[in-house]
């Protein structure tokens, strides 16, 4: 119990110190102590509903929330969620990790590419964000993210969304996608509750903690350390699916 009050106390810290939904940080973690990919990523699905919706709260009060755009982002990925867990069933381990990877590899790659920012906001019609929402939300949460490390360089490559609303609206969208996704992967039976419950509860103090510290910190050295923490990830599940 001590050991997984400690664990979602750094994932939430980390969570909100660097504006990401926690199931990038976690899994790979989870994966250390020896649990199995399939049950880390229904303890993700879980503690990730704490922290997001938590984190969302705190980006409404901030005035950073575009809730009409991101609705529509949202419900395409409650659709596209739902079909995770039935998705993750028809997969091994190995490629789920596999794939696993290729998510960390595309977080870290984004690290080396400088998205410009835009000064007026495309106008996209809402057929368009649900579809995106249903293919972000049933490919990230098969594997337990929450879509946010993909949804934001979309919004802002290529909708032109300022990266402060872009980083909310990726936050807010793995309530919707989290949510779906732990009904599907309950259903599947890959969630372990007891623990699920026990991270995602100590995840808020660290999502706490991390918000207020990530206003503290330069923003360059803030994404030097993500990018070093993506760069251990990924060598870690190099290692671990190909030696």
């Amino acid at each position: 119990m001590i050991e997984l009050i400690f664990l979602g106390s750094f994932v939430g810290l980390l969570s909100g110190f660097f504006g990401i939904g926690g199931g990038t940080i976690l899994i790979p973690l989870l994966l250390i102590l020896g649990y199995e990919t399939k049950i880390a990523i229904g303890i993700s699905v879980v503690q990730m509903i704490f922290s997001s919706v938590y984190g969302s709260y705190l980006n409404n009060k901030k005035g950073t929330l575009d809730v009409p755009m991101v609705f529509t982002i949202g419900l395409g990925g409650f659709a596209g969620a739902s079909l995770s867990g039935y998705i993750a069933s028809k997969f091994s381990d190995e490629s789920l990790e596999f794939i696993f990877l290729s998510f960390a590899f595309f977080a870290l790659s984004t690290f080396f590419f400088k998205s410009k920012e835009h000064r007026d906001q495309k106008e996209v019609r809402k057929i368009t964000l649900l579809l995106i929402g249903v293919f972000l939300g049933a490919i990230s949460m098969t594997i337990g993210v929450g879509g946010s490390i993909i949804l934001v360089p979309t919004l802002v490559g290529f909708l032109h969304v300022p990266l402060k609303k872009a980083i909310s609206a990726g936050l807010f969208f793995v309530v919707f996608s989290s949510v779906a996704g732990f009904i599907s992967h309950a259903m599947i039976g890959h969630v372990d509750y007891e623990k699920g419950v026990t991270i995602g509860m100590a995840s808020l103090v660290g999502v706490y903690i991390g918000i207020h510290l990530k206003d503290k910190v330069d923003v360059d050295l803030q994404k030097k350390l993500l990018a070093s923490f993506y760069f251990l990830i990924v060598l870690y599940l190099t290692s671990r699916i190909f030696f």
